[in-house]
């Protein structure tokens, strides 16, 4: 049996009013997904290409987080399913304008997918509500990350782990600990400003 802690609304069932006309639904979900979608395209485009490293630094991961606490989990695999998609298809969808599958960093892109669905199911059981649960599902969102694209960077660089964790995690650690925090800022300071607004 569902319990409503597993079903706990996002903040896009919250802020994006619902539409009595079932067309009207449809074209809620599909504006929710596009926006997601242009959100991840536009800050992954802010990246800053490392010397050091064949990864580059990026907003991306950041976003992965909003999308996946906004939207819930099955937005949020549409919205970072298309956005893959639309790259593997050509389109200039990541770093640098980057499209396809043939560079380093591909692998992070897949661990989008799976790293916003986390955050999205986290989020139905509101754990986007409180700042340390806030950080601890940015955390784990983050290390699926990883998870995805430090395999590809080895196979792909030629790299042992080692080397590929050294090239691939440890030069973004500082990043991702300041995306978590602003995160637990952002998302339970949001529900806040909603819960005084009722």
């Amino acid at each position: 049996m569902t319990t409503p802690a597993l079903t706990a609304p996002v903040l896009s069932d919250v802020l994006v009013p619902r539409l009595p006309a079932a067309a009207q639904r449809v074209a809620r979900e599909v504006a929710l997904i596009a926006g997601a979608v242009l959100l991840l395209w536009g800050t992954g485009n802010v990246a800053i290409p490392l010397p050091f490293t064949p990864v580059p630094l990026s907003l991306a991961t950041f976003s992965v987080l909003l999308i996946g606490a906004g939207l819930g989990p099955l937005r949020a695999l549409a919205a970072t399913g298309a956005y893959l998609v639309l790259g593997l298809a050509g389109a200039p969808m990541f770093a640098d304008g980057a499209s396809g599958w043939a560079f380093a960093s591909f692998g992070y892109i897949l661990g989008y997918i799976a790293a916003a669905v986390l955050m999205g199911v986290l989020a139905r059981r509101r754990a986007d509500r409180r700042v340390l649960p806030t950080v601890l599902s940015a955390v784990g969102a983050t290390t699926v990350v990883y998870l995805f694209g430090v395999p590809w960077l080895a196979v792909f660089a030629g790299l042992d782990l080692p080397g590929a964790l050294a090239l691939g995690v440890v030069p973004f650690l500082i990043g991702d600990a300041i995306k978590a925090v602003a995160a637990a800022a952002l998302l339970p300071g949001t529900w806040r400003l909603l819960g005084k607004r009722r």
